[in-house]
């Protein structure tokens, strides 16, 4: 899914003889709309996916409202590519499903579909494998960033755990921590944090482990 960029209006301070700078931000803070959001309008995945051309930038789907933040960092990225390449070989090597990295939606509902950073779908789950992924991945891995910390750590977590998401790795390059979250009766429980030097380990998939210091300084 992908989404073109509305400008946002500029807001107008309050008339008067002397406005000052700190009242004008003021204004402007309170009618800018939320960051990222490109419309007021709720819309339906299936309908944005036939209007909007494609699009490598994160753009998501919240409760209807198209959201697209700025292309992640080169260090990000690494991230990400490095957690892929340890989950793809596992998963390879065990023929036990598929892995891919972002962007790719992941639609959970009509009018929620999120760009995980790395997910995984297990190989008796692949039905929901099509042009997007139609469900939950059994896995989901997010690369925590200073602009993403709150909405994968709260908005995120409840998102995948309200949908059924196994699993919920969160890569903290920043913290130097990995946590992962293992769904229990349909709440997330936490399996382990693991710091440099120390390995993090899957509760659901048997076998599988990334070194913390493989994941966030490549050695």
């Amino acid at each position: 899914m992908s989404g073109r960029s509305r400008t946002k209006p500029n807001a107008l301070a309050e008339p008067g003889p002397k406005p000052d700078i700190a009242g004008v931000l003021a204004v402007q803070s309170k009618r800018r709309p939320p960051s990222g959001r490109l419309s007021n309008r709720l819309r339906a995945f299936d309908e944005l996916a036939t209007e909007l051309p494609e699009s490598v930038l994160p753009t998501e789907l919240w409760d209807g409202e198209l959201i697209k933040s700025p292309a992640p960092s080169f260090q990000h990225q690494e991230v990400v590519l490095r957690f892929y390449r340890l989950l793809d070989a596992w998963a390879t090597r065990k023929q036990a499903g598929k892995t891919i990295a972002a962007p790719v939606d992941m639609v959970l509902s009509p009018r929620r579909a999120v760009q995980p950073d790395v997910l995984f779908i297990a190989r008796e789950r692949l039905g929901i494998v099509q042009q997007c992924v139609r469900g939950p991945a059994d896995l989901v891995a997010e690369v925590l960033s200073p602009a993403s910390r709150r909405r994968d750590r709260i908005e995120k977590r409840d998102l995948y755990e309200q949908h059924g998401v196994r699993e919920y790795w969160m890569l903290d390059p920043e913290a130097g921590t990995i946590e992962v979250l293992a769904l229990e009766s349909g709440e997330y429980r936490l399996a382990g944090r693991w710091r440099e030097g120390e390995t993090a380990r899957s509760q659901l998939l048997e076998g599988f482990a990334a070194r913390v210091d493989s994941v966030f300084l490549g050695s």
